[in-house]
């Protein structure tokens, strides 16, 4: 505790209101599960795992892919968890997105690709551009709080953009029919015939987006967010079961309601 390092899961919930392609506002209630990351108390996501609808995997811009990373994952993969994946501390000396992405593909087994890339990187990270959309975001104001979104794309990160929204179409493609066909045609896919793709090969446990950004200086973490409620399934689709004790502990699937 005094390292500041979680050793107990934590239950909270939050209101998350996030604008949609019409610029319409589309409020969502997001029960939110915060795990240790430490090895030695594996044991309370373990617990965690077995009640969530959707995960987001942290990793860190430096390290990448950790020992305790890889038994996260092994406990995702057992319990049929979907996540989305956020690389923190893009403003660290040694910041590398790339890499981390490529460990999670070589040493987790899952196709990821990014959704962003970022502008700048350790103290000269400014923001993101999101892939999708093809828009720089940037955050102003003291605690990063105000969201700026621009149409245009900094010359210093074009190539890189473009190389890397090339990635993320063919590593759909390779996990997802509907963008393979769209693939195989040359067609150009839109912005919501990626989302659907994303979201589809997410819920089925084929893909992970990838976002990156900081959370200490808040930057990026309002398009992660966006990106839970975009590509992580809500409680109605996902087969829950439970023990019927009365009846030898028959499995009994369970009926989520809506509040």
């Amino acid at each position: 505790r005094e390292k500041g390092i979680t050793i107990q899961s934590a239950a909270t919930f939050c209101d998350w209101v996030k604008k949609n392609e019409k610029g319409e506002e589309e409020k969502y209630h997001i029960n939110l599960i915060d795990t240790p990351g430490h090895i030695d108390f594996t044991i309370e996501v373990e617990r965690a795992m077995r009640v969530l609808d959707g995960a987001v995997m942290i990793l860190c811009a430096v390290s990448g892919v950790q020992s305790q990373t890889i038994t996260v994952d092994r406990q995702m993969k057992r319990y049929n968890v979907p996540r989305i994946s956020f690389i923190n501390k893009m403003d660290r000396m040694g910041a590398n997105p790339f890499k981390a992405i490529d460990q999670i593909n070589t040493k987790l087994k899952i196709p990821a690709a990014a959704v962003q890339v970022p502008i700048g990187a350790e103290d000269e990270f400014e923001g993101v551009v999101d892939l999708i959309r093809m828009k720089a975001i940037y955050n102003e104001g003291p605690r990063g709080e105000i969201i700026v979104e621009k149409d245009e794309i900094p010359d210093k990160v074009k190539d890189i953009v473009q190389e890397r929204r090339k990635k993320l179409i063919e590593t759909l493609a390779d996990v997802d029919d509907e963008m393979a066909e769209l693939f195989l045609e040359e067609t150009e896919p839109t912005v919501e015939q990626i989302k659907a793709a994303i979201r589809r090969a997410t819920i089925s446990l084929k893909f992970t987006p990838v976002f990156m950004g900081s959370a200490l200086a808040n930057k990026g973490v309002q398009p992660m967010l966006d990106g839970v409620c975009d590509y992580l399934p809500n409680p109605s689709e996902v087969t829950n079961m439970a023990l019927d004790r009365k009846r030898k502990e028959a499995q009994v699937k369970l009926v989520p309601y809506s509040s």
